[in-house]
């Protein structure tokens, strides 16, 4: 199972690499065209994206850390990794969506403004459209692996797609002598992207706290419990390393039972856990009832 775990995580670079392709592609190419056709919405977008390659390169250093083996000053392994990187690239993405937001909301308040052309729609149009495909693909694949990080890439690359569609709306309207219109949705751009880092945030947090699924440990105790010659649960407790879960439990189990019988229910347990739920890891132990 560690081997596919690690496969996994190889797997999972793909989807970033794909993410770092199309961003790099399309921050240059909404910049370009932001910047000619005067569209302070599509060049918030393209600032988005340019963020994005920061972000996605972090989570894919995250990925290749987590796939280093235990070692003495890390006994559990480098899974943890993963999450860090996703934490890191929430940073990044709050820092430039305040960016964005702060620029957006002077631009709205400027006088003699211009609408912009409609290449610069157009241009979103196609970016949405490219970035929704790149979604699917990585959420696709997160869900295949189970893989926090690339799911975290997938939520990201919607996020674009929106804003892209947002972009375009905003620029489209400014053409009815709405010019202030096209300042608004770049308002609205910085804060979807400060919504999606705080979202990435509070994930990757709650998974470094050790916090849990409390609806998860019940079907775990629920599982346990029907296995044969567990009396009861004394205790159960689950976190998560990276995007793998380890659980601990405290069974009991007849006290006249022999110390082989009662290590033969501990580690059916184990098994039964680790393939009826997809537990990475699995330690029971046993007290007399």
């Amino acid at each position: 199972m560690e081997q596919q775990k690690y496969n996994d995580l190889k797997k999972g670079e793909r989807g970033v690499i794909l993410s770092i392709c199309a961003y790099l592609f399309l921050s240059a190419l909404k910049l370009f065209v932001g910047f000619t056709a005067n569209s302070d919405a599509l060049k918030a977008d393209g600032l988005n994206n340019a963020t994005d390659i920061i972000a996605s390169i972090a989570v894919l250093i995250g990925l290749k850390i987590a796939q280093k083996p235990a070692d003495v000053n890390h006994r559990y392994g480098h899974w943890k990794s993963e999450t860090v990187a996703s934490m890191v690239a929430s940073f990044i993405m709050m820092t430039v969506g305040l960016q964005v937001l702060y620029t957006a909301i002077l631009s709205v308040f400027e006088e003699g403004k211009e609408a912009p052309n409609l290449l610069a729609a157009w241009t979103g149009a196609f970016c949405a459209i490219v970035m929704y495909i790149v979604y699917r693909y990585n959420k696709n694949l997160a869900e295949k692996i189970n893989s926090q990080s690339v799911m975290a890439a997938a939520k990201d690359n919607l996020s674009d797609a929106l804003v892209s569609v947002g972009a375009v709306i905003g620029i489209i309207g400014s053409q009815f002598n709405l010019v202030w219109l096209d300042s608004l949705t770049a308002v609205i751009v910085g804060l979807l992207i400060c919504k999606t880092a705080w979202g990435i945030f509070r994930e990757s947090s709650h998974d470094l706290t050790d916090a849990f699924d409390e609806k998860l440990i019940v079907g775990y105790k629920e599982t346990i419990l029907n296995t044969s010659d567990v009396k009861g649960v004394k205790n159960i407790r689950a976190r998560n390393y990276g995007n793998n879960i380890v659980v601990d439990a405290v069974i009991l189990v007849k006290s006249t039972l022999e110390l082989k019988d009662a290590h033969d229910i501990s580690t059916n347990v184990e098994e039964i856990l680790i393939r009826e739920h997809g537990i990475y890891e699995v330690h029971v132990h046993v007290e007399p009832n």
